[in-house]
């Protein structure tokens, strides 16, 4: 098995009391204010941590308790990247930042703490310092060392979904 859940036993998820309209567990950091919109499948909801010196950011959630990505399928994962669409091109109206920037974490090693899968949004600002301190270039052979990895990862009979030749753009 490829992935499993990291969910403690009893959990009470956040996200799913703030979508269900359900009182708030000891520990949920949420506030019923935090709701911007909920569609179909998506959700869009205030996060309350801040990052850089601009606070306030959005995340993007399914509407089903869905731990990671690996758990979404494709019309839940369009309708996320739709809504995290949605959400960029109002911040530009709202807020006039110069940029968006998007990220998303899965399980423990990745920096995961909420067991629902969440895309976060951020306006950006030039000044914001979000991210800056820790990019690095990494070689050309370290990257095709693990581009090759990949490459034989998804095509993989293990892989849930692997890619097919039939599947592959061709460029002349």
């Amino acid at each position: 098995m490829l992935h499993h859940s990291h969910a403690p036993a009893g959990y009470q998820c956040p996200f799913c009391e703030l979508l269900n309209g359900l009182p708030f567990s000891g520990g949920n950091l949420c506030a019923p204010t935090d709701m911007i919109y909920q569609t179909r499948h998506a959700a869009a909801i205030m996060a309350c941590d801040g990052f850089g010196k601009y606070g306030g950011h959005v995340m993007i959630i399914p509407t089903a308790h869905l731990e990671s990505l690996y758990d979404l399928d494709d019309e839940v994962g369009a309708a996320i990247m739709r809504e995290t669409r949605r959400i960029a091109l109002a911040m530009k109206l709202a807020w006039a930042p110069e940029g968006t920037s998007t990220r998303q974490h899965n399980e423990p090693a990745g920096n995961q703490h909420v067991w629902h899968y969440h895309q976060h949004v951020f306006a950006r600002y030039s000044d914001d310092m979000l991210y800056r301190q820790l990019r690095h270039r990494v070689p050309v052979s370290d990257r095709a060392e693990k581009a090759e990895q990949l490459r034989a990862a998804v095509f993989s009979e293990r892989h849930p979904f692997a890619l097919t030749e039939a599947e592959l753009r061709r460029v002349p």
